[in-house]
């Protein structure tokens, strides 16, 4: 019995393993191309380990590389995400955190409704809401700007927002609300010295969904800017299909994935643990 259960366990790390090492290999084919010249490349393969270390494939990446006629790398691509990102993520987990409440804690008529709908905004495909945000973004005069992708991630991150911190918030005990609106507490008092101190767990699970999602978001930014107003995830299109020479630039364009990438990691590597744990607060009850 014992041995069966070892060999069991054996077995499911070993699959575990194999999964891991397989989801790892792309990653793991991008990071030894980054230390590697186009020289290098060009006389084995796109899959082989660098013989040195090309730094200098980050440094033309960052600050050099041409992409799309300015060759002055990612740099200003990689802004244009955090100018983005940054009050997108903070307005929407705003504005979900209060609409949580309002519908968790501050009950009124038609509250479930109202829940539904804005929870609808989840299921509904990307592709869909392209006609719709290019009619909008016409009419407010917001074509080919970051603005246009900071109002669409916002409004399109509250359904997300909205379902997390209700879903939190209904763990608050109701008699503390009743409490607090007998000691003469109104809506926005109740929320800023009651509900957000309580709120450091999801709203960390908040932050870091929107974060990722919007810095990791393509078709917005490719379908609605173009040429310096892009988001670095749209000029890592124009990365693979643009060539200084002759030869493919396979070592700096990792390197430039790689420099995409590294908020997002970082995110993930420092507030991984607290997702978790706010997960499992009640973000998904």
């Amino acid at each position: 019995m014992a041995s069966t259960l070892r060999a069991s366990r054996w077995l499911i790390y070993a699959v575990l393993i194999g999964t891991a090492l397989f989801m790892l290999m792309p990653l793991l084919v991008v990071v030894l191309n980054s230390f590697r010249t186009a020289v290098e490349i060009g006389r084995s393969s796109v899959i082989g380990w660098p013989t040195g270390f090309a730094w200098e494939n980050y440094i033309s990446a960052w600050g050099h590389y041409c992409i799309a006629q300015r060759c002055e790398g990612i740099k200003p691509y990689m802004w244009n995400s955090f100018a983005l990102v940054i009050p997108a993520t903070i307005i929407s987990t705003l504005l979900g955190a209060i609409a949580g409440y309002s519908i968790s804690l501050w009950r009124f008529r038609g509250d479930t409704t109202m829940y539904a709908i804005v929870v609808m905004g989840v299921f509904l495909p990307e592709q869909m809401k392209l006609i719709p945000w290019a009619l909008v973004l016409r009419e407010l005069g917001l074509n080919d700007t970051i603005t246009a992708l900071v109002l669409i991630h916002t409004v399109q991150g509250i359904s997300f927002t909205t379902l997390f911190c209700r879903n939190y918030y209904v763990g608050i005990p109701q008699d503390l609300i009743k409490a607090a609106k007998v000691d003469g507490a109104g809506y926005f008092r109740i929320f800023w010295r009651i509900v957000m101190p309580l709120s450091p767990p999801i709203l960390i699970v908040t932050v870091i969904w929107q974060f990722t999602g919007i810095w990791n978001d393509f078709l917005m930014g490719v379908t609605f800017t173009a040429g310096s107003q892009q988001p670095v995830t749209a000029a890592l299109i124009a990365i693979a299909t643009t060539a200084p020479t002759d030869v493919p630039q396979y070592g700096v364009q990792s390197a430039a994935v790689l420099l995409a990438a590294l908020p997002t990691l970082l995110v993930y590597f420092l507030g991984g643990r607290y997702f978790l744990r706010g997960l499992t607060a009640g973000a998904v009850k």
